[in-house]
């Protein structure tokens, strides 16, 4: 392991015991006084972004990843929205999860506490550092943080501003800690930092979600893919459908929860699949033969079982006319990627069914896959959307960042 990292590794270490113990109320002054650096060095902070942008355009990076990484003064402001909101939140830490008295007067209670020191490895978003810094400050973590090459100059930007707002109101700075080596090594490195890191929380596309489940050594959360679905139920109101299926799909379509996939039951498809492919202008259609019928080849392509199983990220949407919901339900079973799935219906037989049989981290009556977010959520800013089942699924907010301990209180008692 290269000198540099190891060193970070020490300091983080070294921070991890510190941050642990501050107080709420120094958690929330650090976060509000980087919120006020971040407005005021608003500039500075865009013109890093904007030399990472020169670079990725010449580069010919495609335009969803173009829009992961661009900042813009309005989501600059909402990077610092996110520090305030996060601040304004409850504070997990010393929390009492649950609490009893044996038999025998030995008191025990379950408590939250920190996990340690956090790593978070990502691509492109430099928002991600705001986000993963503020959340782990407040529940008493370390953000070990590794970018992406692509946006190392805006992540150092931010980066320095959080850790001079940290300083500002007398907290550690190596609260948030940035590897500036982007190299694949560095990488590998980081992911097999045992001892040092507690968490590795990957955030990021399919190439690098599979090279943290093939290289990580330390527990990981996987931040996964969303292939996210919307089943138009034989009893939609389909005016409210072909909304949310436009909004799901074109409102931003680079994110993981953005619509990618659309099932419609064959008893509305005539329908509604004409209605819908009129608000998705700009959209490439690609579906299943019953659904080209509907639509007409010139304005549908043919749907691949990959094209079903693929998050996008792009204005590209698969389509399907299905059955009926059992057939929803198989379809998603096969192809969702288990983060968010939706179903528009006025039947709350169905919409319960539909809940109870799929698999996924949320899924949804009545509304856009765009809601699975920690904001959207109440959480403040997400350290990410887990789709897998221990410790944490779903948008990951500040409970998601914490374990717990138990606390045992005796009166000198010994077990017979």
């Amino acid at each position: 392991m290269s000198d540099d990292l190891l060193e970070l590794g020490r300091r983080a270490q070294a921070a991890r015991r510190l941050t642990s113990q501050l107080s709420s109320e120094a958690k929330d002054a650090a976060l509000r006084a980087s919120a006020d650096l971040l407005d005021s060095r608003r500039d500075q902070v865009l013109e890093a972004n904007g030399t990472d942008m020169e670079r990725a355009e010449r580069a010919g990076t495609s335009a969803s990843v173009l829009d992961r990484l661009r900042l813009t003064p309005s989501r600059v402001e909402a990077m610092a929205e996110g520090l305030r909101q996060v601040a304004a939140l409850g504070d997990p830490i010393g929390e009492a999860v649950e609490g009893w008295v044996r038999p025998n007067g030995l008191e025990i209670r379950k408590v939250r506490v920190p996990l340690g020191v956090i790593g978070i490895i990502y691509e492109n978003r430099p928002n991600v550092t705001s986000d993963a810094a503020a959340l782990c400050l407040k529940s008493g973590n370390v953000a070990f943080l590794r970018g992406s090459s692509a946006a190392i100059t805006s992540n150092q930007a931010v980066a320095s501003v959080l850790r001079a707002g940290y300083a500002k109101a007398g907290v550690p700075e190596d609260a948030l800690l940035l590897i500036e080596d982007t190299s694949r090594e560095s990488a590998v490195e980081f992911m097999r930092m045992r001892g040092v890191i507690d968490c590795l929380i990957p955030r990021g596309g399919r190439s690098l979600i599979d090279a943290v489940i093939a290289s990580a050594t330390v527990p990981t959360i996987i931040d996964g893919d969303g292939n996210c679905h919307v089943y138009v139920d034989r009893a939609a109101d389909l005016d409210s459908a072909v909304a949310i299926v436009a909004n799901g799909k074109t409102q931003r379509p680079s994110v993981c929860n953005a619509t990618e996939s659309l099932l419609v039951h064959a008893e509305v498809a005539d329908r509604f699949l004409p209605a819908v492919v009129a608000a998705l202008d700009g959209v490439e259609l690609r579906g299943d033969a019953a659904a080209r019928r509907v639509v007409g080849r010139a304005r549908m392509g043919e749907a691949t079982d990959e094209d079903f199983s693929t998050e996008h990220l792009a204005l590209i949407l698969s389509v399907a006319v299905v059955p009926d919901i059992s057939a929803a339900i198989d379809h998603i079973g096969r192809h969702g990627s288990g983060h968010t799935e939706v179903i528009v219906t006025a039947d709350l037989a169905a919409a319960r069914r539909f809940q109870r049989e799929v698999d996924a981290a949320a899924v949804v009556v009545n509304a856009s896959t765009r809601f699975t977010d920690g904001e959207q959520f109440g959480f403040g800013a997400e350290i990410g959307i887990s789709t897998q089942k221990l410790h944490a699924r779903g948008p990951m907010g500040l409970r998601e960042l914490t374990t717990t301990k138990y606390l045992v209180t005796g009166e000198g008692h010994i077990r017979p």
